[in-house]
C-alpha cells in the first residue's frame, strides 16, 4: 500500500496488549462452587486456551516458533506461544531451536479461578499478554478475544515502546493513528458495556475498562433456575454480582467495611 511508513531497515517498535477478562458466577452451595470451579478447568484448560492463542497469532499474521501448556492442579492453566513476524525457515518446535528468538514476540495466558468466602461469589480471570515487534499489532484480535470468553469485565493496556526510524533518520515513536483502544472494538459489543479510557498520549499508553451495564440473573447461576428463587433472594443476588463487578472495574473495595 502507498501510504505505509517508509523506514530505514527494521521496525523496532515493541507493542504490547494487557487483557484482563473477569466472569462472575453465583453458586449457592458448596457444591456448586466446586462444580463451577471444576467447570472452568474444563472449559479453559490448556488445550483450548492453546486454540484460542494459535488463533491470535493466525489474525495479527505472525508465526508460531515454540508452545508452552501447563495445566495446574488444584485449578487454572497457562500456555506462551512464542511468535515472529516472518516465518523463520528451519525452525523445530525443539526448544534449543528458538532461544535466538525469545526476545521478539510471544503471547502467554493464564487463568485464576477463585470464590469468594461469604457471599458465594465466583470469579474466573483470564490474563492475556501478546508482545508483538515489528509492524504487526495485536489490536486486531480484540473483538475475538471478548466473544472467546464470558466477559463481564475487560481492562485493557496497550502500549507501544522503543523507536524506529525512517528514511531521513528521524525517530518514530508510534507508526499507527491511535487515540482509543475502543477504536478497534465493534461498536455494537461496545453498546452494552461502560467503558472509559485513562491514556497518556504523550508516553504512548492506552488503557480502557469495561462493564457489562445489564445483569440478567439467569446468566449468573450455576446450575440453578432464577424462577426457583424467592424474589429477595434474586435481589440480594444481584446486588452482590453488581459489587463484585464494580469493585473489579474500580480497583478497589469500595463496598467494604
Amino acid at each position: 500500500m502507498s501510504n505505509k511508513l517508509k523506514l530505514h531497515g527494521f521496525n523496532n517498535l515493541t507493542k504490547s496488549l494487557s487483557f484482563n477478562i473477569y466472569d462472575i458466577c453465583y453458586a449457592g452451595t458448596e457444591r456448586e462452587k466446586e462444580e463451577y470451579i471444576a467447570y472452568i478447568d474444563e472449559e479453559y484448560n490448556s488445550e483450548r486456551l492453546t486454540k484460542i492463542l494459535l488463533k491470535v497469532t493466525e489474525m495479527i499474521g505472525a508465526h508460531v516458533l515454540s508452545i508452552s501448556k501447563q495445566d495446574y492442579e488444584p485449578r487454572g492453566a497457562s500456555v506462551t506461544i512464542l511468535i515472529a513476524e516472518e516465518e523463520i525457515r528451519g525452525v523445530t518446535q525443539k526448544p534449543d531451536a528458538i532461544v535466538a528468538h525469545l526476545d521478539k514476540s510471544h503471547i502467554t495466558v493464564h487463568t485464576y479461578p477463585e470464590f469468594h468466602p461469604d457471599n458465594n461469589i465466583s470469579t474466573f480471570r483470564v490474563d492475556i499478554d501478546v508482545s508483538t515487534c515489528g509492524t504487526i499489532t495485536p489490536l486486531s484480535t480484540l473483538d475475538y478475544l471478548i466473544a472467546s470468553f464470558d466477559s463481564d469485565i475487560i481492562t485493557m493496556d496497550y502500549r507501544i515502546r522503543g523507536f524506529t526510524r525512517d528514511l531521513e533518520g528521524n525517530k518514530i515513536f508510534i507508526d499507527e493513528k491511535l487515540d482509543s483502544i475502543q477504536n478497534y472494538i465493534n461498536p455494537k459489543t461496545l453498546e452494552i458495556y461502560d467503558a472509559i479510557d485513562m491514556n497518556v498520549y504523550g508516553h504512548n499508553l492506552f488503557h480502557t475498562k469495561m462493564m457489562l451495564k445489564e445483569v440478567d440473573l439467569q446468566e449468573y447461576l450455576f446450575n440453578a433456575d432464577v424462577y426457583e428463587l424467592p424474589p429477595k433472594k434474586r435481589l440480594a443476588i444481584i446486588d452482590n454480582i453488581r459489587k463484585e463487578m464494580i469493585e473489579i472495574f474500580s480497583g478497589h473495595n469500595v463496598f467494604s467495611q
